[in-house]
């Protein structure tokens, strides 16, 4: 039987809840989120390390205490669900698309397969969408049934390392897909710089690039948001703030 390990909004229960999209070309549209378990990645500044971030790891987080590492129990914080009863949660909180985020949705790529597949049949014309870190290329068949593939690629603030968040050719296949638009994290002005250089190696068009400010409460992302939009402009960038955050803050399941 095929099940989906999903993060969870508290012990037991799964984080599918029902909100607006709060980032990137679709903000402030009705989605159903699908927060999935797991990530090869690990991001410093991670706003959902419940995800990946488990005791024991060796990975540092900025909300990193000395003596108290922000860590978190894998048996407390996800849960293993049967395919039927994810979609079957999914489809009790109706919208007209679904977004899959994580945590990285892709490294359970043959799960995902199926769930599109499952919805697909069940709700024809649902719009379904998957958040991304841009390290795993999506086979022909999941890019067949997405509608929408938002690639975060990790530049160097994140702490991960270039050859493991930043790969060329992963980049550049992502980028040939029509169905996808790419969405960096910046912290400051040489952000864009980086953004912009990487976009011209991979044929990325500006036009399909949004730069997002770092920051989890509204003062750091308006902020930050200030210092990045002449950036972003003079780049031919998008811009894209975290309406979710203004409107509920920073907790799970918004």
């Amino acid at each position: 039987m095929t099940s989906l390990w999903l993060a969870c909004e508290a012990p037991g229960k799964p984080e599918i809840f029902r909100s607006v999209q709060g980032e990137g070309p679709r903000t402030g549209r009705l989605r159903t989120f699908v927060r999935l378990a797991g990530c090869n990645l690990r991001c410093t500044w991670c706003d959902t390390p419940y995800t990946w971030n488990w005791n024991g790891t060796p990975w540092p987080h900025d909300r990193d205490r000395e003596g108290v590492p922000h860590k978190f129990d894998p048996a407390a914080e996800t849960i293993r669900l049967p395919l039927e009863e994810v979609a079957e949660r999914i489809l009790a909180l109706p919208a007209p698309g679904i977004v899959v985020t994580g945590g990285e949705p892709l490294i359970q790529m043959e799960e995902l397969i199926a769930l599109a597949e499952a919805l697909s049949a069940r709700k024809p014309g649902l719009a379904i969408e998957i958040e991304t870190n841009g390290t795993i290329v999506p086979g022909a068949r999941l890019a067949r049934l997405v509608d929408l593939f938002v690639v975060s690629p990790k530049l160097g603030h994140s702490g991960n390392e270039p050859k493991a968040a930043l790969r060329r050719r992963t980049l550049a296949a992502l980028a040939a897909l029509p169905a996808a638009i790419f969405k960096f994290v910046a912290r400051g002005p040489e952000d864009v710089e980086t953004v912009r250089a990487l976009a011209a190696d991979i044929g990325l068009p500006p036009g399909r690039v949004f730069v997002m400010p770092e920051g989890t409460t509204s003062a750091e992302l308006t902020a930050r948001g200030a210092s990045l939009i002449d950036s972003v402009m003079a780049a031919g960038f998008s811009y894209s703030d975290r309406l979710h955050i203004h409107l509920f803050g920073a907790g799970r399941s918004t």
